[in-house]
Protein backbone atom coordinates (compact mmCIF):
# COMPACT_ATOMS: atom_id res chain seq x y z
CA UNK A 1 0.00 0.00 0.00
CA UNK A 2 1.42 3.05 -0.95
CA UNK A 3 1.48 6.46 1.17
CA UNK A 4 -0.65 9.48 0.62
CA UNK A 5 1.11 12.01 -0.40
CA UNK A 6 1.07 15.60 0.89
CA UNK A 7 -1.36 17.77 -1.10
CA UNK A 8 0.96 20.29 -2.62
CA UNK A 9 1.77 21.49 -5.87
CA UNK A 10 5.05 20.09 -5.80
CA UNK A 11 3.54 16.62 -5.49
CA UNK A 12 0.43 17.54 -7.88
CA UNK A 13 2.30 19.39 -10.48
CA UNK A 14 0.49 18.22 -13.59
CA UNK A 15 -2.70 18.67 -12.00
CA UNK A 16 -1.49 22.07 -10.95
CA UNK A 17 -0.95 23.78 -13.99
CA UNK A 18 -4.19 22.03 -15.13
CA UNK A 19 -6.11 23.43 -12.69
CA UNK A 20 -4.62 26.92 -13.00
CA UNK A 21 -5.29 27.07 -16.90
CA UNK A 22 -8.94 25.26 -17.31
CA UNK A 23 -10.49 25.00 -13.61
CA UNK A 24 -10.40 29.05 -13.35
CA UNK A 25 -12.55 31.68 -12.10
CA UNK A 26 -13.89 31.84 -16.19
CA UNK A 27 -14.80 28.17 -16.46
CA UNK A 28 -18.67 28.85 -17.32
CA UNK A 29 -17.78 31.75 -19.56
CA UNK A 30 -14.50 29.62 -21.58
CA UNK A 31 -15.56 26.09 -21.48
CA UNK A 32 -19.46 25.62 -20.12
CA UNK A 33 -19.02 23.37 -17.37
CA UNK A 34 -16.15 22.01 -15.59
CA UNK A 35 -16.63 18.44 -17.01
CA UNK A 36 -16.41 20.74 -20.64
CA UNK A 37 -13.17 22.37 -19.39
CA UNK A 38 -11.63 18.60 -18.58
CA UNK A 39 -13.02 17.52 -22.26
CA UNK A 40 -11.37 20.23 -23.81
CA UNK A 41 -8.17 19.73 -22.07
CA UNK A 42 -7.96 15.83 -23.18
CA UNK A 43 -8.76 17.01 -26.79
CA UNK A 44 -6.32 19.47 -26.91
CA UNK A 45 -3.28 18.35 -25.02
CA UNK A 46 -0.94 16.11 -25.95
CA UNK A 47 0.04 12.36 -23.80
CA UNK A 48 3.32 13.88 -21.61
CA UNK A 49 0.74 16.22 -20.71
CA UNK A 50 -2.68 14.42 -20.82
CA UNK A 51 -1.63 11.39 -18.83
CA UNK A 52 0.35 12.81 -16.23
CA UNK A 53 -2.90 14.96 -15.31
CA UNK A 54 -5.13 12.36 -15.52
CA UNK A 55 -3.30 10.31 -13.51
CA UNK A 56 -2.71 12.96 -10.84
CA UNK A 57 -6.44 13.72 -10.23
CA UNK A 58 -7.30 9.85 -9.85
CA UNK A 59 -4.76 9.97 -6.93
CA UNK A 60 -6.32 13.12 -5.53
CA UNK A 61 -9.80 11.30 -5.62
CA UNK A 62 -8.18 8.43 -4.11
CA UNK A 63 -7.09 10.36 -1.35
CA UNK A 64 -10.23 12.36 -0.96
CA UNK A 65 -12.50 9.77 -1.30
CA UNK A 66 -13.91 11.42 -4.16
CA UNK A 67 -15.79 13.46 -1.86
CA UNK A 68 -16.42 17.31 -2.33
CA UNK A 69 -16.47 18.44 1.20
CA UNK A 70 -12.43 16.88 0.51
CA UNK A 71 -11.57 16.85 -2.81
CA UNK A 72 -12.66 20.57 -3.72
CA UNK A 73 -10.58 22.31 -0.46
CA UNK A 74 -7.35 20.08 -2.00
CA UNK A 75 -8.37 20.94 -5.60
CA UNK A 76 -8.58 25.19 -4.68
CA UNK A 77 -5.03 24.20 -2.72
CA UNK A 78 -4.00 22.60 -5.86
CA UNK A 79 -5.32 26.34 -7.96
CA UNK A 80 -8.68 25.73 -8.92
CA UNK A 81 -10.75 28.84 -8.87
CA UNK A 82 -14.20 26.79 -8.81
CA UNK A 83 -16.03 23.99 -6.54
CA UNK A 84 -17.37 20.70 -8.10
CA UNK A 85 -20.51 19.81 -7.15
CA UNK A 86 -20.96 15.85 -6.27
CA UNK A 87 -22.38 15.32 -10.25
CA UNK A 88 -19.06 16.78 -11.89
CA UNK A 89 -16.73 15.56 -9.76
CA UNK A 90 -17.52 11.34 -11.34
CA UNK A 91 -18.21 13.15 -14.37
CA UNK A 92 -14.75 15.09 -14.44
CA UNK A 93 -12.95 11.52 -13.50
CA UNK A 94 -14.44 9.33 -15.96
CA UNK A 95 -12.84 12.05 -18.64
CA UNK A 96 -10.02 12.11 -16.91
CA UNK A 97 -10.34 7.95 -16.74
CA UNK A 98 -10.94 8.11 -20.56
CA UNK A 99 -7.12 10.21 -21.15
CA UNK A 100 -5.74 7.81 -20.17
CA UNK A 101 -6.92 4.89 -22.62
CA UNK A 102 -5.81 5.16 -26.17
CA UNK A 103 -7.07 7.58 -27.51
CA UNK A 104 -7.50 8.90 -30.84
CA UNK A 105 -7.23 12.35 -31.57
CA UNK A 106 -10.94 13.13 -32.52
CA UNK A 107 -12.14 16.30 -33.68
CA UNK A 108 -15.49 18.24 -33.48
CA UNK A 109 -17.39 19.18 -36.11
CA UNK A 110 -17.23 23.27 -35.18
CA UNK A 111 -13.37 23.63 -35.00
Amino acid sequence: MNSKPEITAANFPALHTFLRGYFHEDVADEYGTPPEAADQFCEDAESDERIPVAREWQQLVEITGGQAAALNPALKKLGSAIRLNDEEIPQVSAIFARCLAVKPHRRVANE
